[in-house]
């Protein structure tokens, strides 16, 4: 007898193959038998009539690495079918020196978030995630950011030799015992301090364990095809899988650049580049409000930033560079930037309104509101920027070489989580491809959209066993009904669970029943390919 059967429901496997009526059984942690309705028995009977029956969704772009480790449940993700989390753009939760340890703890209680920084490498801290619980797998890419401040800091220099070798060390070391890859994110010191050389160094590196390099590359706006040129390049010398982040033409001048953009990597595609992207479902972006200030003020660390823009001299200096020739349109157009997260308290009044509105309210310049709130939360500033295309990311959308990420948190609307909005991408961004740009908007087809959300992921990331619904596959399952399913989470009210997905099950365990968390916290630490035994 099988532990589970799922009964009645139309069956996709991942792969973007036709959908077929069958029943699918689960023994132990495995997908055990898929075949014609009525012929098996199990211990657990899951009617899915009218509903549809695919492989977890897999969100290869996520930032719950630390909010998995407060709540487990993930219920953000969880609810909408995401059976498993990849962490590490740019930044990973590992190796950490003894000061980025106390960075690390340091930005823990910042969150109010519950547990203990008890690990130092990047493998030691999924081992830790998985024996704490979680309701989802959980993997990582190495973030190049991490490495470089690891050997280098934060200084904006190359590399020295002994550096780089120890950086070649570090990443071999995390590779050997389960890392994905190598993820950069080239916007963000220190890793925008690296260079195409160093890069490509490392990713000779995770080559030699069959991993995958992805990239934030280093510009989305007017110089967007210089930088896909910069990774396409990279993954062709280091010879590897590539993954393009968040694929996207930032900022309204440079929104033609998206034809340009998919047709280089098409045509490397086309070549036998083994390169994908992914992009989340929303026409703006999420990151810090430090992220307008150029590069070469972060020198020295985030606290060193915060020093300078209270130095006067050194604050005009900054002041002049954002308002010159055009530069950070996303600062001239305040009205599209809308403050989410703050960290002091006297800022909070802030939060969930624009740039602009705050400038108006202070009666200063949108550039001098923006640097004044960085200057006095001395945080990074969680903001959203309205600064895309929505008919670019239709463009991206029917690409079938393009995943669904979220490129956000996962979060419970409840508890600390509360404490400030968010985007909407953390609640409802597989829901919304499915709800929304599948069933109301068809963009694109049921059978591919599953597919951009597990067995593509799947691949790009090396995952063994993971993202089909087959015989001998590991039993991470959604079932949902594709009349029903829909994203709630808006920029305006943002802590909302999307709707549709009835069960969820994670390496065979009913992890979401009845569209309600169930209990077990399933989930494991996913290797990467060359990870030994």
């Amino acid at each position: 007898m099988l532990d589970v059967l799922i009964t009645g429901g139309e069956v996709h496997d991942g792969a973007g193959s036709p959908p077929v009526r069958a029943d699918v059984g689960i023994a132990g942690d495995r997908v055990a038998w898929i075949g014609p309705p009525g012929e098996k028995e199990a211990a657990l009977v899951i009617d899915a009539t009218g509903k549809a029956v695919c492989p977890g969704f897999i969100n290869i772009l996520s930032h719950s690495n630390q909010s998995i480790l407060h709540d487990p449940r993930s219920l953000g993700e969880l609810t909408q079918g995401v059976t498993t989390e990849v962490f590490g753009e740019g930044t990973s939760m590992g190796p950490l020196t003894p000061q980025m340890k106390a960075d690390l703890d340091e930005q823990r209680r910042r969150n109010g978030f519950d547990y203990e920084v008890g690990w130092t490498r990047l493998s030691e801290f999924l081992s830790y995630a998985e024996r704490r619980g979680t309701a989802q797998n959980v993997a990582s890419f190495i973030g190049a950011g991490t490495i470089r401040e690891y050997a280098v800091g934060y200084d904006d220099r190359p590399a020295t030799a002994a550096e780089l070798d120890q950086m070649r060390a570090l990443v071999a070391e995390e590779m050997a015992d389960g890392a994905l890859g190598i993820a950069s994110a080239l916007i963000y010191p220190p890793g925008s301090y690296a260079s195409t050389a160093e890069l490509t160094e490392l990713c000779r590196v995770v080559a030699e364990y069959d991993g995958c390099y992805a990239s934030h590359i280093r510009n989305e706006g007017g110089g967007l095809h210089g930088a896909l040129t910069e990774f396409l390049a990279i993954c062709r010398e280091a010879g590897l899988r590539g993954e393009v982040f968040h694929l996207k033409a930032a900022g309204r001048a440079h929104w033609d650049q998206m034809d340009g953009a998919i047709e280089l990597i098409e045509r490397a595609r086309s070549a036998g580049a083994p390169v994908t992207a992914d992009v989340y479902p929303y026409p703006a972006s999420g990151t810090g409000l430090t992220s307008i200030i150029p590069d070469r003020y972060h020198e020295g660390g985030s606290k060193a930033l915060y020093d300078r823009l209270a130095d006067a001299g050194t604050r005009a200096q900054i002041r002049a560079d954002l308002t010159g020739a055009g530069r950070w349109g996303d600062v001239n157009e305040a009205g599209n930037v809308l403050i989410m997260q703050v960290a002091a308290e006297q800022n909070r009044q802030w939060q969930g309104r624009t740039l602009a509105d705050i400038a108006t309210a202070r009666g200063v310049e949108p550039v001098d509101a923006a640097l004044d709130l960085i200057a006095s939360d001395r945080s990074r500033v969680g903001s959203v920027f309205f600064s895309m295309s929505e008919d670019n990311l239709r463009k991206a959308l029917r690409r079938p070489w393009v995943s669904i990420s979220s490129d956000g948190t996962s979060m419970a609307p409840e508890g600390v989580f509360l404490d400030a909005p968010t985007h909407p991408r953390a609640y409802g961004s597989f829901a919304r491809v499915l709800g929304y740009y599948v069933r109301e908007e068809k963009v694109l087809p049921l059978r591919q959209a599953i597919s951009q959300m597990s067995g593509l992921p799947a691949a790009t990331a090396g995952l063994r066993d993971r993202g089909l619904l087959r015989e001998g596959y590991f039993a991470d399952i959604v079932v949902f009904d594709p009349a029903t399913i829909q994203d709630v989470a808006t920029f305006t009210e943002p802590h909302q669970l999307s709707r549709g997905v009835s069960e969820v099950l994670v390496n065979g365990q009913l992890t979401v029943s009845g569209g309600k968390f169930a209990g077990p916290l399933a989930g494991r630490a996913l290797a990467g390919p060359g990870a030994r035994a």
